[in-house]
């Protein structure tokens, strides 16, 4: 059950500073994940043998009360896992979890650092060959969101990726989809072809029948405009599906 009040958690972390203390293997443990311990067997075995615990212990662990820091660490990890924690702000960090604002916020910048680096560089365009490359490419920006999205991926000749636009957040359905919207990206940077992508917040990806319906609609309306509807993207929890390859086209 989440703690939901500062003194609620204020008085987990005093238990749990008991446990640690009181001579039992609780108090080893505690004892091994001090930051000055991390950081020694960060130096002897490397940064790959410490644990999601750790590594959060050693980000925040700066300055004084680095004990309570630990007890926090723990406290919120065994409330969270590392996506959901993407989605809470630096106020509920701060209620539930007695964080101060620079500790919550130290704790989202590493969390969106780790985030951005699963992005592809954009140095590069970015080139889609197959499903799995579009796919890369979206689940970086949508697997997490707690909301419904509509990105469109405009594509050259190439397949390479010329732009990459959110068009709708927000529940997706055939009452706020406009092709005329969805093609206009593409047409206004004479570009052939785009790729659509959206996001099912529940992590599922099987199509509704409003899923289907709509992407033949705009695989039809694509072909008025002279354009090509390259793929329909479902986004889920680490997963994806493609409709193209689903229903065909």
């Amino acid at each position: 059950m989440l703690l939901s009040t500062r003194g609620a958690v204020m008085d987990y972390g005093l238990m749990q500073h008991s446990l640690w203390t009181d001579g039992s293997d609780h108090s080893v443990q505690r004892a091994n994940t001090t930051p000055k311990k991390l950081r020694e067997r960060l130096h002897q075995r490397g940064i790959s043998s410490l644990s999601t615990a750790d590594l959060l212990t050693l980000v925040l662990s700066t300055g004084s009360g680095n004990d309570v820091i630990v007890q926090r660490v723990h406290t919120l990890l065994t409330s969270y896992s590392l996506q959901e924690l993407l989605h809470l702000d630096v106020g509920e960090l701060c209620q539930q979890f007695g964080l101060g604002v620079a500790k919550a916020a130290q704790c989202q910048a590493v969390l969106e650092l780790a985030r951005r680096l699963t992005i592809p560089s954009g140095q590069e365009r970015y080139q889609i060959m197959s499903p799995k490359d579009a796919a890369n490419l979206a689940m970086a920006e949508m697997t997490y969101l707690d909301h419904e999205e509509m990105r469109v991926l405009v594509l050259d000749t190439k397949h390479q990726v010329v732009a990459n636009l959110r068009l709708y957040q927000g529940k997706v359905n055939s009452t706020v989809l406009r092709a005329s919207e969805i093609f206009k990206p593409a047409i206004t940077r004479n570009c052939p072809n785009i790729l659509i992508c959206h996001n099912h917040p529940s992590g599922a990806v099987e199509p509704s029948p409003e899923d289907i319906a709509i992407t033949s609609q705009l695989v039809e309306a694509a072909k008025l405009l002279d354009l090509e509807l390259v793929d329909h993207l479902i986004i889920g929890n680490h997963r994806f599906i493609s409709l193209k390859e689903r229903i065909g086209w």
